[in-house]
């Protein structure tokens, strides 16, 4: 399946979350989009609870169906449980560690810095949004990159850096301390779902 290109806003308001991170989406109208939004009341099946979770996590990533199994498929061979390794994974990411970081305001902003080659790890240059960080890397931004109006504006913006990173505003750079606990990572997100809905 292709990733989805279309609007993240509808696509956030269907299932109740935002994508982007930022919360607008459900400012102004938190309920779905369509003619009846407000009035729909539906009633999920058990299945259609785990497709709808899976669906959440997925999008709020943005990655393809093939490549969202294949985490989870990873995370499978972890010691520990399986549910708390598939976040972790998804959060070890450099697009998510460059958006947690706050070099970008949203997570798509985050995964287009890394694919135009703007974001350096330990020094090298990483075009790889699915490139997965170790406890101790180095996330930077390449010398004539660091003055980006989308990047200044998002370190401005940003006012919260999760405690298993650390970021130099000066340096504009931060490190990977250690792997994320699941107390660190989204709430809204009930993973356990994701396997009973992988394991049918």
């Amino acid at each position: 399946m292709a990733r989805f290109t279309g609007s993240t806003w509808k696509k956030s308001r269907r299932l109740g979350i935002s994508l982007s991170g930022t919360g607008k989406e459900l400012e102004r109208r938190p309920y779905a989009p369509g003619d009846h939004g407000p009035t729909q009341r539906r009633k999920l099946s058990e299945y259609g609870m785990q497709l709808q979770e899976k669906q959440k996590l997925r999008f709020m990533y943005g990655i393809t169906e093939r490549q969202f199994r294949t985490i989870f498929d990873r995370s499978a061979k972890m010691k520990g449980v399986h549910g708390e390794n598939f976040m972790i994974l998804l959060a070890s990411r450099l697009d998510a560690v460059v958006y947690q970081l706050g070099l970008a305001r949203t997570r798509r902003q985050a995964r287009q810095l890394v694919n135009h080659g703007h974001v350096t790890v330990d020094g090298k240059r990483v075009d790889i949004p699915s490139y997965t960080l170790k406890a101790g890397q180095t996330i930077g931004l390449r010398e004539k990159s660091r003055n980006l109006d989308i990047v200044k504006e998002a370190i401005e913006y940003n006012n919260f850096v999760p405690e298993y990173l650390t970021f130099d505003e000066e340096k504009m750079e931060g490190t990977f301390v250690r792997q994320p606990e699941r107390s660190e990572l989204a709430a809204e997100i009930n993973e356990q779902l994701i396997v009973e809905y992988y394991s049918r």
